[in-house]
């Protein structure tokens, strides 16, 4: 991934963005004193172009109230990832507290909005596990990306795979 200028995010950002250099975070605090870490983790789910799993963490774990700021400061750090890389955004709900409904549809708050542009694809699809739960992926892409089609179609084919009942 190339390394992203903190100088473009900050110059839109209402939060001011740091880079920890030790664990490679993006990193803001917010008017709530809530801590939160952006990562773009290399992901190898999609094997026909790049592809990075985003991670958005409130790494002190303090309740955060509905903030615009946050989300403006994050898509603010996803708008230069998209300037400066040729690759695909995978989000994957965390599931461990049973709180992915609650995050997806925080997600789809702060990132539908790239539904609404005509150069990116926003494409949220649901997981079912073993037990039928609920489990929330999407994948955000730049239309003009060479390998737009091929990662698409291997994103929408993996998700078909995964939600196939094993007879």
């Amino acid at each position: 991934m190339v390394e992203l200028s903190l100088d473009r995010i900050n110059a839109v950002a209402p939060y001011q963005v740091q880079l920890d250099s030790r664990t490679g975070l993006y990193k803001f605090v917010s008017d709530y004193q809530v801590g939160f870490s952006v990562a773009f983790e290399e992901n190898d789910l999609l094997q026909s172009g790049e592809s990075y799993q985003f991670a958005l963490t409130n790494y002190e774990g303090k309740r955060s109230p509905r903030d615009n700021k946050v989300r403006t400061t994050i898509l603010a750090i996803i708008g230069e990832f998209f300037a400066k890389n040729e690759a695909a955004l995978l989000y994957i709900c965390e599931t461990g507290d049973g709180m992915q409904k609650m995050r997806n549809r925080l997600f789809h708050f702060w990132f539908g909005v790239y539904a609404e542009h005509d150069e990116f694809l926003f494409l949220p699809q649901v997981v079912y596990d073993e037990e039928d739960n609920e489990n929330y992926a999407a994948l955000i892409i730049r239309r003009d990306n060479p390998k737009f089609n091929d990662l698409v179609t291997e994103f929408t084919n993996t998700i078909t795979l995964l939600n196939t009942k094993p007879d």
